[in-house]
C-alpha cells in the first residue's frame, strides 16, 4: 500500500520542499515552477552489490529557473529551462547530500556574466551559514538552447545558439560531436562571429573525461581561430588540448582576443599545437611546434605565456620561447617599425598616416600595451631577402620586454659579406619613448654592398662602421628627429674603380677614355666621415674620400627633422684631366626627392663637356652613409685618430655639447 501511495504521489507538493533544499545547497534562488512528476528507473550507471537492485526515482520538471545574484544586470535569471530530466541517487539523501549523475536539459537559457576577476555568477556560493545540504552533480547532456556571455573583464557581449545535430551528421563526425553551434557578439569592442561543433554531453565531475570542441571563429574584420580538441573538466577549463589556427592582417590584431603584445606584421597565418588551462590571471598555455607565414616569410617556433608560476600570479604575465624564420622577406619587417606602403597599412587595420613626401615612418609604437605583459623571445632570421642581389643572414636577436622597457640585445645579422651588430632600448613608461641605439658595422664588402652597379664590381674595399644615438618620440620619426649622437664611417685597405671616381670627379674627358680603354683599380688611402647628431641634425665633422689620384671632401648637414640634404662635395684631381670640371658639386631636396646641381658660377669659367653632367651627377649618391670603424695607419692618420674614437649618445633628450661642430 505504501508503494503504491508512493508511485502515485503528486510530487507537484514536494516543489517547495525540493526548492528549498537545492537552494540552500548553491546559495542561490531555485525554482521548479512546472509541472514536476517522477517514474522509477534502474540505476542510469551500475552500482556495488546490492545497491544495483534499489531503483531510483527520474523526474521531470518544467520551467526550472536559477536566479542571478542581485548585482547581475543581463537578466534576472542565470539559467530558465524548459525542461529538464534528472535521476537522484536515494541513499546519499541519507547524508544530505543530492547526487545526480545526468541532467537533459531541453531549449537551455543561459546567461553568464562577471564584473571582474573574482566576481561571476557561475560561481556558486553559500550564505555566511552553510547549508548541511551539498550538490554533485555528474553530466549535462545538451539539447538546443542559448548561452548569453557578458564578461566585463574580456570586454565581451556574445550569445551563442545550440541546436541538436541529426543522425547523418553525428554519423560523418563519427559519434564525435552531438550539438552545432553559432555565435555573434562582440569581443574587446571588436565584432565576433563563428561557428562550430561540440559533444552532446558535458562532464562536470569526471577529471579524465575529454569534452570534443570544433571551432572556427572571426574576430574583428580579419582575425580567424580555428580550433580542434578536447577540454578535460569543461566546468573549470581545467586543461585544453587543441590545434590552434590563426590567420589575421597582423599579428597586432592578436591582442584585443588574447591579451598578448605581439608586433605589427603583414597578413599571417599559423597553426600548432595549444596545451594548457585558464585561471584568474589569464592562463598558462603552449603553443609548440607552430609553422605559418607572414606576407611571403615563414615562420616556426613554440613559445610558452605564464600568468602564474608556482600558484602565484605573476605581476605581469610573460611571454617566452624561439621563433625561426628560414627565409624573411626584409620587406615583410615594414610594418614592425610602420615602414610599410600606406595601403598595406589598410590592410592590417591602421590609418594611413604616411605622407606622400616623408620618407621616414610616422605611424607611432603603440606603447600603452607595453605595460600588459613581459616577453623574452629569441628570434632568428636564417636567410633574409631585401633584394635578390642582396641577400642579409643570420639575423639573431633577442627581444626582452619588462616594465613596458622594450630592449633588443643583441641584433646581429650579416650582409654584403660583413656583419651588423646592434643593441636598441626603447623605454616607453612615458607618453614619449626614450630611446638608446649603439651600432656595429664590420667587413662590409664594397662589391657586395652594390651587386648591381657594375663598376663597383672589382673593389676590394671594406666598410666598417659605428653608430650611437639617443632620442625621444614616438616614431620613427620623431625619434631620428630628435636624436643625439655620433655616426662614423670609414673605408680602409682596399680600391675602388677609376670610373666611379672620375664620375664623382665629373672629370668628364677622362670619363670617356677610361670607358675607351678600360677601367682600372685606384688604391684608397682614405674615406672616413665623421658626423655630429644634434637635436635630428646630422653635421659633418669631417667627410674625405682621399686616393692616390684625387681628394674629395664633402662638408654640409642632412636634417633628419625636415628630410633634407644640404651637402657640398667638393673634388680635387691630383693628375692632369683632359677635360676636367673641378666644381663643387651640390646635394640638395628631400630624402624622397634629392637634388645635385653646381656651382653656376664657377662653372661659366670652365669650357666644354657640360652635356653629360645630368647623367653623371646622380652616382655622387653612392657615396658611404653608416658609421666608423676602428682608426688604422694610413694616408689620413691624423683624421682617423678622431675618427677612431668610440661614438658616444647622451641621454636620450640631452644634446652633445663637449665636442665643436666643424663647419
Amino acid at each position: 500500500m505504501a508503494l503504491v501511495l508512493f508511485m502515485n504521489y503528486d510530487w507537484n507538493k514536494a516543489k517547495p520542499w525540493l526548492n528549498t533544499r537545492v537552494s540552500d545547497a548553491i546559495g542561490r534562488p531555485f525554482s521548479i515552477n512546472g509541472n514536476l512528476s517522477l517514474t522509477w528507473e534502474k540505476p542510469p550507471t551500475r552500482q556495488i552489490g546490492w545497491r544495483n537492485y534499489i531503483p531510483w526515482p527520474h523526474l521531470s520538471g518544467e520551467d526550472i529557473r536559477i536566479s542571478n545574484p542581485d548585482w547581475a544586470t543581463a537578466s534576472p535569471y542565470m539559467t530558465q529551462i524548459k525542461r529538464v530530466h534528472f535521476s537522484v541517487d536515494l541513499l546519499p539523501l541519507l547524508d544530505k547530500k543530492i547526487t545526480i549523475p545526468t541532467v537533459e536539459l531541453e531549449s537551455p537559457d543561459v546567461s553568464l556574466e562577471r564584473l571582474s576577476a573574482t566576481q561571476n555568477n557561475w560561481s556558486f556560493k553559500t550564505s555566511e551559514t552553510p547549508s548541511e545540504w551539498k550538490l554533485a552533480l555528474g553530466e549535462v547532456v545538451l539539447d538546443k538552447g542559448t548561452v548569453k556571455i557578458k564578461d566585463a573583464v574580456k570586454h565581451a557581449d556574445i550569445t551563442a545558439n545550440i541546436d541538436t545535430l541529426d543522425d547523418k551528421q553525428i554519423a560523418a563526425s563519427k559519434n564525435t560531436y552531438g550539438v552545432g553551434w553559432t555565435l555573434n557578439g562582440s569581443f574587446n569592442k571588436e565584432k565576433v562571429s563563428g561557428s562550430g561543433k561540440a559533444g552532446a554531453v558535458l562532464s562536470l565531475q569526471n577529471q579524465n573525461a575529454a569534452f570534443p570542441l570544433e571551432a572556427d571563429v572571426k574576430v574583428g574584420k580579419s582575425v580567424v581561430v580555428q580550433v580542434k580538441g578536447t577540454i578535460t573538466k569543461p566546468s573549470d577549463l581545467a586543461a585544453i588540448d587543441m590545434r590552434l589556427h590563426l590567420a589575421g592582417a597582423s599579428m597586432a590584431g592578436l591582442y584585443a582576443l588574447t591579451g598578448i603584445v605581439l608586433p605589427e606584421t603583414p597578413a599571417f597565418s599559423t597553426e600548432g599545437h595549444l596545451t594548457g588551462s585558464p585561471n584568474r590571471s589569464g592562463g598558462n598555455w603552449v603553443y609548440d611546434k607552430f609553422v605559418g607565414k607572414f606576407g611571403s616569410s615563414d615562420l616556426s617556433g613554440s613559445v610558452t605565456y605564464q600568468s602564474q608560476e608556482n600558484g602565484s600570479p605573476l605581476i605581469r604575465p610573460r611571454l617566452s620561447g624561439e621563433v625561426v624564420s628560414n627565409l624573411l622577406q626584409f620587406e615583410d619587417l615594414g610594418p614592425l617599425i610602420g615602414a610599410d606602403s600606406n595601403a598595406s597599412k589598410e590592410n592590417r587595420g591602421v590609418a594611413p598616416v604616411q605622407p606622400s613626401d616623408k620618407v621616414l615612418p610616422v605611424e607611432k609604437f603603440k606603447t600603452d600595451r607595453w605595460d600588459s605583459m613581459d616577453a623574452d623571445i629569441k628570434f632568428t632570421g636564417k636567410k633574409i631577402i631585401r633584394s635578390k642581389d642582396l641577400p642579409l643572414d643570420n639575423l639573431v636577436t633577442n627581444v626582452h620586454l619588462k616594465d613596458s622597457v622594450v630592449t633588443l640585445t643583441p641584433l646581429n645579422f650579416g650582409a654584403a659579406g660583413g656583419n651588423f651588430s646592434s643593441n636598441i632600448k626603447l623605454d616607453g613608461r612615458e607618453q614619449l619613448i626614450k630611446a638608446e641605439m649603439k651600432m656595429s658595422a664590420r667587413h662590409l664588402k664594397l662589391k657586395k654592398l652594390f651587386p648591381s652597379f657594375e663598376a663597383m664590381q672589382a673593389s676590394l674595399g671594406e666598410i666598417n662602421g659605428d653608430a650611437s644615438l639617443s632620442a625621444t618620440g614616438s616614431s620613427v620619426s620623431s625619434l631620428l628627429g630628435n636624436s643625439n649622437g655620433e655616426v662614423k664611417a670609414l673605408i680602409n685597405q682596399g680600391s675602388i674603380s677609376k670610373l666611379l671616381l672620375e664620375e664623382m670627379g665629373l672629370n668628364i674627358g677622362n670619363i670617356v677614355l677610361t670607358q675607351l680603354s678600360g677601367d682600372k683599380q685606384i688604391e684608397i688611402n682614405c674615406l672616413a666621415s665623421d658626423f655630429a647628431v644634434t637635436n635630428g641634425i646630422m653635421q659633418t665633422r669631417s667627410f674625405v674620400v682621399d686616393t692616390q689620384e684625387s681628394l674629395t671632401d664633402i662638408t654640409g648637414q642632412i636634417s633628419l627633422v625636415k628630410e633634407q640634404l644640404d651637402l657640398k662635395i667638393n673634388p680635387h684631381s691630383k693628375g692632369l684631366r683632359v677635360i676636367s670640371l673641378r666644381t663643387p658639386l651640390y646635394v640638395t631636396g628631400s630624402f624622397k626627392n634629392p637634388k645635385i646641381s653646381l656651382d653656376k658660377g664657377v662653372l661659366a669659367l670652365k669650357a666644354g663637356g657640360a652635356i653629360a653632367l645630368a647623367a653623371l651627377a646622380p652616382i655622387a649618391a653612392l657615396a658611404p652613409l653608416v658609421a666608423v670603424g676602428p682608426g688604422q695607419e694610413h694616408g689620413c692618420a691624423a683624421l682617423l685618430a678622431e675618427a677612431g674614437s668610440k661614438p658616444q649618445a647622451p641621454p636620450p633628450g640631452k644634446t652633445r655639447t663637449d665636442r665643436p661642430v666643424k663647419n
